[in-house]
């Protein structure tokens, strides 16, 4: 099966989209006003240590302090067996220390911190602290597993401090590819080291690099067929970062030069637009119901207008096989994250449970993020956990409703127009003017001069007072003022 890449890039922000079996299998976005930055290094000063949460607060230069708990500070580590160190000997106030940000902010939350360094290669992930050689776990044959340790083992001098990753990218790697990251990577740390003696506390010392070029490094595999960027100046500058760093992919770059835009072509802006709704149909007649909120998402199946299967089981069973591939599909365009609750429908047949959880899992193995699944629980629900290192689509490109202040839906005309009377009734006991004059939405008004005009009007005599309405377009259902005249 071939996957493209699209790349759009403009000054303000890099799109990308990953198309796989003809459909769009994951968005990342990435602004230049606010770029993310995971994987970034720096120089962080301790401005609190809090003893009762083992944790402490770092400045790295940002509008929020980032978060550093005693669990990824990497000393505290080195002896699993031994008692952990509390932080407070650990850490000081006004202290400077090396940080890596493993989690971008997210809501209100600050930045996430490790002290345990990685920088990635495209073959390899270099861990300057460590001196253990790891494998991949997606690379599964052990002769190759074996043959990839001695490969990098013989590319160490003797006593080196420093361990690696290798990567899913390096299951075919040459030596001498090899060679060329274990390379970059010593020459990149070597480079950290000297900024961090030269620089203040809050530097930024290493920075992850754009998305694009993250692609060229993360994303391609042997699947990619053809990686399109419809930018002639930024096709240029990754064709000169592919020569130097990732040469294998420089076939595979193409220049975008049509006349319809990029994702249109491909129909990834009415995809993008469908990832920011609710509801996801199904091809069967059933649908998904997405609801993201701060603590959890939560994703329930239903079957919808789908009655094909021989009997009641067969159609819930076939509706529930299709939604764990569209739930997969899901979860990665979103960028969803943290703790995911499926609330399939209820199959009663073992057999079919087994099933619809072995598809999930089949389907959940294409993520490049981590991601697991629990077993049905007593109320038929599934737990998944996948890791959450930046923020979804929707925190992206969405904010908070000023109408409904986020909570999904608006008081009824009604019900404002009942809050108006007692809020008149209110203000007439306390004040004694001339006239009350109520500023309303269009619909408020329109209600108030045909279906409530008779309680508006008894209202009017029994506080002896004439009330008159005024429209105010821009004011939404829910906006209200009461003027005294």
């Amino acid at each position: 099966m071939s996957e493209n890449i699209l790349i759009n890039i403009t000054p303000q922000e890099t799109r990308v989209a990953l198309i796989f079996q003809g459909a769009v299998q994951e968005l990342h976005i990435e602004r230049t006003m606010s770029r993310g930055l995971v994987g970034n290094i720096y120089l962080g000063k301790v401005v609190r240590v809090l003893p009762g949460m083992q944790s402490a607060f770092i400045d790295i230069g940002l509008e929020r302090a980032a978060f550093l708990h005693v669990a990824d500070i990497w000393d505290s580590r080195t002896n699993d067996n031994a008692t952990p160190t509390p932080i407070e000997k650990m850490l000081f106030d006004g202290q400077a220390i090396m940080v890596q940000v493993i989690k971008d902010p997210i809501g209100t939350k600050g930045a996430r911190l490790s002290t345990q360094i990685s920088i990635a290669g495209r073959m390899l992930v270099y861990l300057p602290q460590d001196s253990h050689i790891g494998i991949s776990q997606k690379i599964g044959n052990e002769e190759d597993r074996e043959q990839l340790r001695n490969m990098v083992q013989n590319l160490l001098a003797p006593g080196e401090k420093g361990g690696f990753i290798v990567r899913t990218m390096a299951e075919d790697a040459s030596e001498s590819e090899l060679r060329m990251d274990v390379d970059y990577l010593r020459k990149t740390w070597a480079n950290i080291c000297l900024l961090a003696k030269s620089k203040p506390p809050t530097s930024l010392l290493h920075q992850d690099l754009n998305l694009a070029q993250r692609v060229l490094r993360d994303f391609v595999n042997v699947e990619t067929d053809c990686i399109h960027v419809d930018s002639r100046e930024n096709y240029q500058k990754l064709l000169e970062f592919a020569e130097s760093y990732t040469p294998s992919v420089i076939p595979k770059l193409v220049h975008y030069t049509g006349e319809r835009p990029l994702f249109d072509l491909y129909g990834v802006e009415e995809e993008i637009q469908r990832a920011l709704g609710k509801r996801v149909d199904l091809k069967s007649g059933g649908y998904l119901i997405v609801d993201q909120t701060e603590a959890m998402t939560t994703i329930d199946v239903n079957t919808g207008s789908y009655v094909a299967g021989r009997n009641f089981a067969d159609t819930i069973f076939k509706t529930n096989l299709e939604a764990a591939h569209a739930i997969a599909r899901q979860l990665r365009l979103r960028n969803l994250g943290g703790m995911i609750i499926l609330d399939l429908i209820d199959m009663d047949n073992a057999e079919h449970k087994t099933a619809v959880l072995a598809e999930l899992n089949k389907a959940f193995a294409r993520d490049r993020t981590k991601i697991s699944a629990s077993s049905f629980s007593a109320l038929g629900l599934v737990e998944v956990t996948r890791k959450r290192t930046r923020e979804s689509l929707a925190h992206i490109l969405c904010e908070t409703c000023p109408a409904c202040d986020g909570k999904g839906q608006v008081k009824t005309a009604r019900t404002i127009s009942y809050e108006i009377l007692r809020e008149l009734l209110r203000e007439a006991k306390q004040f004694n003017p001339r006239e009350f004059r109520i500023l309303a939405s269009q619909v408020v008004v329109d209600l108030f001069l045909e279906e409530e005009s008779q309680h508006l009007a008894m209202l009017g005599d029994f506080i002896g007072k004439p009330i008159s309405l005024q429209v105010e377009s821009t004011y939404h259902q829910e906006q209200y003022d009461i003027i005294l005249m």
